[in-house]
């Protein structure tokens, strides 16, 4: 079985997984949203002109984890069973903190589902927040931990 995204004609493929056992796969994934401090206040005090942020772009979030075979090539369409979005706010700082989480019991993992689900939750915040500054920063996507499946588990280090 090859986990190859190429053939033997140099040609891209989708991977073939068919053969591969079912297990529990868990990701999570971060990013982080830099805007000023009172931009950030607005948002916690529900007071931005465009609604509830956090709220819209939590939604954005889950629905972005499994829309990813329509977004990026030669992924497998997954059953996902869990996504959520968490936010970790530091007024002081000017940083929202997002980690999305997806679980699904499937032959292939969920890395990708969570890290285009943190990234579109942050563009998202940015989205309703750009009226008030187009210099707010998304910051740091990355893959945090992972587990299921032949590889293991995968703990980002500190």
């Amino acid at each position: 079985m090859s986990f190859n995204h190429f053939d033997t004609n140099g040609r891209a493929v989708m991977v073939d997984v068919s053969e591969k056992k079912k297990t529990m796969r868990t990701a999570i994934a971060s990013a982080q949203v830099k805007m000023q401090q009172d931009i950030l206040r607005t948002i916690i005090e529900g007071a931005a002109s465009k609604g509830d942020v956090l709220g819209v772009a939590r939604l954005a979030g889950i629905m972005a984890s499994k829309k990813v075979p329509d977004m990026i090539p030669l992924s497998h369409p997954l059953a996902i069973h869990h996504a959520s979005i968490e936010f970790d706010v530091n007024i002081d700082d000017g940083l929202i903190t997002i980690r999305a989480t997806v679980r699904a019991y499937e032959r292939t993992g969920v890395e990708m589902e969570a890290m285009v689900s943190a990234s579109l939750t942050a563009l998202t915040i940015y989205d309703m927040c750009k009226g008030m500054d187009k210099s707010i920063e998304i910051r740091n996507t990355m893959l945090e931990y992972k587990d299921g499946g032949k590889s293991g588990v995968y703990q980002k280090q500190a």
